[in-house]
């Protein structure tokens, strides 16, 4: 069970460098009046779903080994 749980955080951690990657390369910068305006265009809820499934694969390993 342990392994399993290292298994999901990797998964978990590819993930949101993954997703973390693509939501920053969706951003748009605008410039008005001398002011630079970034403004996103990603959608987030990958970046927390991997981030959950990160920290349930954690708890999996911690508690299997236990």
């Amino acid at each position: 069970m342990e392994k399993l749980g290292y298994l999901i955080s990797i998964v978990g951690l590819i993930g949101l460098v993954y997703t973390g990657i693509n939501y920053i390369n969706n951003t748009e910068h605008v410039s008005a009046l001398g002011l630079e305006v970034t403004v996103s265009q990603g959608d987030p809820m990958p970046m927390i779903i991997s981030a959950v499934v990160l920290i349930a694969g954690t708890l999996i390993a911690f508690a299997a080994k236990k």
